[in-house]
């Protein structure tokens, strides 16, 4: 099943016109932990610089 994934972090090796994310797998991690309260505590694993 594909699913669409939005990012708009431009300077990312993945990002694609249209705010899409266009890679094989996504890791997005807790800062604190396994568990988050909010967005504000995750981040994604994925990204590398373009």
């Amino acid at each position: 099943m594909k699913i669409e994934v939005k990012c708009d972090v431009e300077n990312c090796k993945y990002w694609a016109e249209g705010d899409q994310c266009v890679a094989d797998s996504i890791l997005v991690v807790a800062h604190n932990g396994d568990e988050a309260a909010n967005v504000m505590e995750t981040a994604c694993k994925t990204f590398e610089k373009r």
